[in-house]
């Protein structure tokens, strides 16, 4: 999946988003919009594409509060602004049986919009596979 790839991004976090898409429907999600942020509970009922949830979303934690932007093709731009003011959000992460638990909060109004955007994409790419990501794509282009 060539969209898979970033100006930024290593061939591992590639590959872990490929094993994401290519096994969605053993992922599920749950999200709930806080005032100040999101908490999402991801879980996978395969082991390996746990593991691999938990490296993507641990890693991903980390890029943004780094502000290190991976560049993925296919990104939604929502990210941006994630990536922006990453050092603005507090993250707190928890691997539990329900799943690995994600808390994101922020105390900027448009960091906490972004938050609230950006897990509903994800959880349609969730529901929907890469059909969502080349629908929003197309959306975009449209604007």
């Amino acid at each position: 999946m060539p969209g898979l790839r970033g100006a930024n991004a290593s061939q591992a976090e590639s590959d872990e988003l490929a094993v994401m898409f290519e096994n969605v429907d053993t992922i599920t999600r749950q999200v709930t919009n806080l005032p100040n942020g999101i908490r999402t509970v991801t879980r996978s009922s395969d082991e390996d594409v746990m593991a691999v949830l938990v490296s993507h979303i641990v890693g991903m934690v980390d890029r943004v509060e780094r502000g290190d932007d991976p560049e993925i093709f296919i990104q939604s731009p929502t990210l941006d602004i994630l990536f922006t003011n990453g050092a603005d959000m507090h993250s707190h992460i928890d691997v539990a049986d329900e799943g690995i638990v994600v808390v994101r909060t922020s105390t900027g109004p448009e960091v906490v919009a972004a938050l609230h955007i950006y897990a509903a994409e994800v959880s349609d790419m969730i529901d929907h596979g890469m059909q969502a990501v080349y629908e929003a794509m197309a959306q975009r282009a449209g604007n």
